[in-house]
């Protein structure tokens, strides 16, 4: 049983997720892979989801070339769900496609928009990403409780992640005064861009500083009025909206889906493509954060991936002379003399890296366009 605390739920789903290169392409993105061979990271995103037991929608925000790719995880995981989710799926997941993408101020905006076509009511609002890792699931809900709580209260809510080490792949939210009449909420201080080593390793000896889950809870009211007021080219790229209505959907594989949206589009062609966090976490004044108590991993790298991913095969992998591989491939692959590799055989083409050379996964991928695809 679920814990009923937002009326919808935003689900960002139209990333690439490079640094899981080769296995994430375009067209089979990170979210659509399993670490352990069951869910996908988009049908657990989904399934945290339902969880929740939201009375409105659960929008999965995408490309528009990954639409059925959604539809297939969104069937697939109805299949394997209660006859209760099953019809949540079916009746109130639905699935956008973005025109180009804008990076994220603008897609939640336009989730702003169209809830409001559905009954005119303001909406308790959750974003969650279609790429992470959260256990336990009952530890997450109570988390959502009280983000809703503070949201409702007039409140840019993130989710603070107590850091584990000086990580530099994250940003970072410095603690400020507790929020009153809410456990573990507290006022953001500040937000930190990714540092390098020798400043997060202050961060994580200071201990006022977490990461930033990417995670977000807010009211549609208050968001928009904040964008108005932060980024008002964002806000006025939506003006459009005014007076309009949602488009006839389709269905794809049974799934509701809104496609070749003339409002939407007009309103992507003017607006800039600009981060929320650029564009309303680091500027209100409203911003506040929940102490997760849950585990979290945004699964950022092929040493994440591997904690997840559990041993490789014995069936599919040989090592000789070597130790502390992993393997994550479509072929058996035998090491002979090396240890401390990590090597992915995907999609017709092969990484090997040395493991814990992940920060150089962008500059790959930048380098294997040109290299194998131009």
């Amino acid at each position: 049983m679920g814990v009923k605390t937002f009326s919808d739920i935003v689900i960002l789903a139209g990333g690439i997720g490079e640094r899981l290169w080769p296995a994430s392409v375009p067209e089979n993105p990170k979210q659509f892979l399993s670490v352990d061979g069951n869910l996908s990271f988009l049908q657990s995103s989904i399934q945290r989801a339902l969880a929740l037991e939201p009375e409105g929608k659960i929008l999965v925000i995408t490309r528009g070339s990954l639409v059925k790719g959604v539809a297939e995880q969104c069937v697939a995981l109805a299949e394997k769900s209660s006859q209760k989710d099953k019809d949540k799926i079916f009746k109130d997941l639905l699935i956008v496609a973005e025109p180009k993408p804008r990076h994220t101020c603008a897609p939640l905006v336009l989730a702003c928009k169209m809830l409001k076509f559905f009954d005119g009511a303001s909406h308790t609002i959750l974003t969650l990403a279609s790429d992470h890792i959260i256990s336990p699931i009952q530890s997450f809900l109570s988390d959502c409780a009280k983000a809703s709580q503070a949201a409702q209260k007039g409140y840019f809510v993130c989710y603070a992640i107590p850091p584990s080490s000086p990580a530099t792949g994250y940003g970072y939210i410095k603690a400020g005064s507790g929020l009153d009449g809410i456990e573990n909420v507290f006022n953001i201080d500040n937000f930190k861009e990714k540092p390098d080593l020798e400043t997060a390793k202050e961060y994580l000896k200071e201990g006022c500083y977490y990461w930033n889950s990417g995670m977000f809870a807010f009211t549609d009211d208050f968001f928009l009025n904040e964008v108005k007021k932060c980024e008002p080219s964002v806000w006025q790229a939506f003006e459009n909206f005014a007076g309009g209505s949602l488009p006839v959907e389709n269905k794809v594989l049974g799934i509701e889906c809104i496609e070749n949206w003339q409002l939407m589009s007009e309103s992507y062609e003017k607006t800039p493509s600009i981060a929320v966090d650029n564009a309303v976490a680091e500027r209100t004044d409203r911003a506040a954060a929940v102490m997760a108590s849950f585990d979290w991993d945004d699964v950022g790298s092929w040493d994440s991936f591997e904690k997840y991913a559990g041993k490789n095969d014995g069936k599919k992998v040989i090592s000789i002379e070597g130790n502390n591989n992993f393997v994550y491939s479509d072929l058996p692959v035998a090491f002979c003399g090396v240890s401390d590799l990590a090597v992915v055989v995907k999609n017709g083409k092969v990484l090997v890296m040395k493991k814990g050379s992940g920060d150089f996964m962008r500059e790959v991928v930048k380098m294997a366009k040109s290299a194998f695809e131009g």
